[in-house]
C-alpha cells in the first residue's frame, strides 16, 4: 500500500473528480444504507403509543404471518417463477434488439427505433394497466372485437380467466423493459473494437458469424453482471405490473398474487408496519443469498467474470 502522503497527494491531485462523487454517495447512503437500521422494526409489535423504541419486542412472531398464512407456497411461486420468466425472456429479447439495432447502418433510423423502445419505460404502470384495458375489456376490447371475433369464438372475459394472464404479463413486461435492457447492450456494443469486425470481413465472415463470435462474446460480461444484480430480486415482484394491470382481479389470484401484492393487501386490512418490514426483510435476504449463489456459480465456472 503506497504511503499516507503518497495517497494523499494522489487525491489532492484528483480533489475536483473526487467531490463530483459526492453527492452521488449521498445519496446512496441515504436512500440505502440509513433505512438498514430499520430492520430492527422487523422484530417489534409496533404500536403508536409507546412510538418504534419503547414498543415491545416479539422475537419473530411477525414472520408467521407469512409462514403460517396457508398462501405462501402459492404466491413465493408466482414470485419466483414471474422473476425467472421475465429475466429470461427480457434479457434474450434485449440482447437481440441490440444487436439488431447496431446492425442498421443509417444512424438516424437507428436512433428512432431506440427511442420508441425505451418510451414504455417511462409509462407509469397505471397508465399500461389501462392500455392494457382497451386490449382486454370483455365487451368494447380491441382484442374480442378483432382477433377472437375473426377465428369466430364467443368474446373471452380476460379478467376472469387464469390461463391467459402468465402470457399477458410476460408480454407487458417485455414491452415495458426491454427497451431500457437494450440501451445498456447497446452501449456495451458500442464499445467492440471496429478492427474485430474488418478483420472477420476480411477473413469472409458472414454477419451471424460476427454476431456469435464477436458481438455475444464481447458483451457476456455485461450480460453476466446484469444477470447477477437481476439474481437480487427474484424474491421481489414488480408490484404495478401485478396489482394495477389485472385490476386487482379476485378471479386471477391464483396466477397473479405475488409475495408484493399479497402482503399489501393483508396489510392494508391490518395496518401492521412490523409484519410488512418482516415480509421486506425476508425478500431482502433471501435476494442477497441469490446474489452470492449465482456469483459463486459464475465464479467457480469463470472467475474473471464474477462481480466479487
Amino acid at each position: 500500500m503506497a504511503p499516507l502522503h503518497a495517497r494523499w497527494k494522489l487525491f489532492w491531485k484528483y480533489r475536483y473528480l473526487t467531490l463530483m462523487i459526492v453527492p452521488a454517495l449521498a445519496v446512496l447512503v441515504l436512500n440505502n444504507y440509513l433505512p438498514m437500521f430499520g430492520v430492527f422494526i422487523a422484530f417489534k409489535n409496533i404500536n403508536y403509543i409507546d412510538g418504534i423504541w419503547r414498543s415491545p419486542w416479539v422475537g419473530f412472531d411477525n414472520f408467521e404471518f407469512l409462514f403460517t398464512s396457508g398462501s405462501i407456497w402459492r404466491i413465493a411461486r408466482n414470485t419466483v417463477s414471474y422473476s425467472l420468466v421475465f429475466m429470461i425472456v427480457n434479457l434474450l429479447v434485449s440482447v437481440a434488439i441490440a444487436v439488431a439495432i447496431n446492425e442498421i447502418r443509417n444512424r438516424w433510423l437507428a436512433k428512432t427505433y431506440q427511442t420508441f423502445l425505451i418510451m414504455p419505460y417511462f409509462l407509469s404502470m397505471v397508465v399500461v394497466s389501462y392500455l392494457v384495458y382497451g386490449f382486454l375489456n370483455p365487451e368494447k376490447g380491441l382484442l374480442n372485437h378483432t382477433i377472437v371475433e375473426w377465428l369466430g369464438k364467443s368474446h373471452v372475459f380476460w379478467y376472469s380467466e387464469t390461463a391467459y394472464w402468465p402470457y399477458i404479463l410476460t408480454i407487458v413486461s417485455a414491452w415495458k423493459g426491454v427497451g431500457i435492457g437494450a440501451v445498456i447492450y447497446i452501449a456495451a456494443i458500442a464499445g467492440i473494437d471496429p478492427e474485430y469486425y474488418e478483420a472477420a470481413v476480411i477473413d469472409g465472415a458472414s454477419k451471424w458469424r460476427q454476431i456469435f463470435h464477436i458481438t455475444l462474446p464481447t458483451i457476456r460480461p455485461v450480460i453476466i453482471i446484469i444477470t447477477i444484480l437481476n439474481m437480487g430480486h427474484v424474491f421481489n415482484s414488480d408490484f404495478g405490473l401485478f396489482y394495477q394491470v389485472p385490476m386487482n382481479s379476485g378471479p386471477l389470484y391464483p396466477v397473479t398474487d405475488t409475495v408484493d401484492t399479497y402482503v399489501y393487501r393483508a396489510l392494508k386490512e391490518l395496518n401492521d408496519i412490523g409484519m410488512s418490514s418482516a415480509a421486506a426483510l425476508v425478500q431482502s435476504v433471501l435476494g442477497f443469498a441469490l446474489v452470492l449463489l449465482t456469483n459463486a456459480s459464475v465464479r467457480k465456472i469463470d472467475k474473471d467474470q464474477a462481480l466479487f
